[in-house]
């Protein structure tokens, strides 16, 4: 009888977050507009999905990972070694499609090593990822010899860069991952067991979970939305590069931090990832419209983050009393 006010409690909480995350993503945009009479045409709208789209595709599965009580710093290294190993001249003679695969394999196979690890090698996840994150970008980097591997396939410059009833590409993409993340996460068994192994670890285990296998193929997860994330880094810049995804770790884990997910695990939303990566996207539009220093852009970041972390701290106290 006690438990239904106490659920109706924290989704009145879990609105208001959102509330507020919406209320902070249109006053940037006015902000935007105010300074940049441009910034909310339709021209700099579809850049700024375009550029959101990759990191969101990565902040969806950095969001299980850290519902699960995890944590992953190798996303970037993973989608640079998927662009390059899916833009060499070899893979390219066999077709767009065969590259596609490239990076989809590359990047579940990589995420795959690091659920392993860390389920049933028993390696901190900081450790593990960290270690995929030095080794992947090494590897990239060695694949590729340090050069920018350009696409000749023109197949796939042309389906990827094209547009679908007047949206381009990449946008589908991020809306059918973001739809599919947010149906396994709210609507399937998968993602309540993910919820209750963040929330307790050992309870799940005690209800009858696999808590090594569902921690395997979270991170298994993660390393696919890298490998999608690939394709749409190279469809944008038309090049594989160990350079690619760089710092995309940092802006992932940032994206669902601010859009409400317990780095604790156990609780999170994607709906509030996404508008984290939305309301980077736009820091990022201000301040490269207005040719604003870089450093303050970081500087920017980091307040916006550690408000965001304040935040969640100052909820789980008084939630708590």
């Amino acid at each position: 009888m006690q438990t239904a006010p106490a659920k109706t409690t924290s989704g009145l909480r879990f609105d208001i977050r959102l509330t507020i995350l919406i209320g902070v993503l249109v006053a940037l945009c006015v902000v935007g507009y105010a300074l940049n009479s441009t910034f909310l045409g339709e021209n700099n709208i579809s850049i700024m999905l375009r550029l959101a789209a990759a990191i969101g595709v990565v902040s969806v599965g950095m969001t299980f990972v850290i519902i699960s009580g995890g944590i992953d710093l190798s996303v970037g290294s993973m989608v640079a070694l998927s662009s390059v190993w899916m833009t060499t001249l070899a893979t390219q003679e066999y077709g767009p499609w065969v590259m596609v695969l490239c990076a989809l394999l590359v990047g579940l196979g990589a995420g795959l090593i690091n659920g392993v690890l860390i389920a049933y090698g028993k390696v901190v996840p900081f450790i593990a990822t960290l270690a995929m994150y030095a080794s992947a970008r090494g590897l990239a980097e060695r694949l590729s010899e340090r050069q920018t591997q350009v696409v000749r396939e023109q197949g796939f410059l042309d389906f990827f860069r094209g547009d679908f009833l007047g949206i381009p590409a990449l946008i589908w993409m991020l809306a059918v991952v973001f739809a599919v993340g947010w149906i396994v996460l709210n609507r399937t068994t998968f993602g309540r067991r993910t919820f209750a192994i963040g929330g307790n670890t050992e309870a799940a285990r005690l209800a009858g979970i696999n808590v090594k296998l569902h921690t395997a193929m979270v991170y298994a997860i993660a390393g696919l939305c890298c490998g999608i994330a690939a394709v749409m880094v190279v469809a944008r810049t038309t090049s594989g590069a160990s350079t690619n995804g760089m710092f995309y770790e940092l802006d992932a884990i940032a994206a669902v931090v601010i859009g409400g997910t317990l780095l604790s695990g156990g609780r999170g939303t994607l709906i509030g990832t996404l508008i984290g990566v939305l309301i980077f996207t736009v820091v990022n539009s201000i301040f490269t419209q207005n040719n604003l220093e870089t450093d303050i852009q970081n500087i920017a970041k980091g307040v916006i983050i550690v408000a965001a972390v304040l935040l969640q701290t100052l909820t789980s106290r008084r939630a708590k009393t």
